[in-house]
């Protein structure tokens, strides 16, 4: 199953302002990088998201939020939410990575 189309042009418009978003394809869907490091992406209709070390313990504590986990090692500072928990709520998302990704040097 491709990337939710649907949700990915959610995400690119909530990015659309910036100058530094490139789109990559991975993990079989469709990755957004800010300045050279991974904001996030969607898989299947999974949203991912790199909300960093120190706001990764708060964000799986939201509803429908999970491990990022493709390898059988879930990844720190990264998380997947499932459709019902991102629908009403893309925008403080993407806004919850954006704060952690736009601290990190850029690439």
């Amino acid at each position: 199953m491709a990337a939710d189309q649907a949700t990915v042009h959610r995400v690119r418009d909530l990015l659309a302002g910036r100058t530094d978003v490139r789109e990559r394809r991975m993990f079989g869907g469709v990755a957004f990088m800010v300045a050279g490091h991974m904001l996030g992406g969607v898989h299947k209709d999974h949203l991912m998201l790199r909300v960093g070390p120190e706001q990764h313990a708060e964000a799986l504590r939201q509803p429908h939020a999970g491990p990022m986990d493709f390898t059988g090692r879930p990844m720190r500072g990264y998380v997947t939410v499932r459709p019902e928990g991102y629908d009403a709520d893309l925008e403080h998302w993407v806004e919850t990575a954006l704060r952690f990704v736009t601290t990190l040097p850029p690439k």
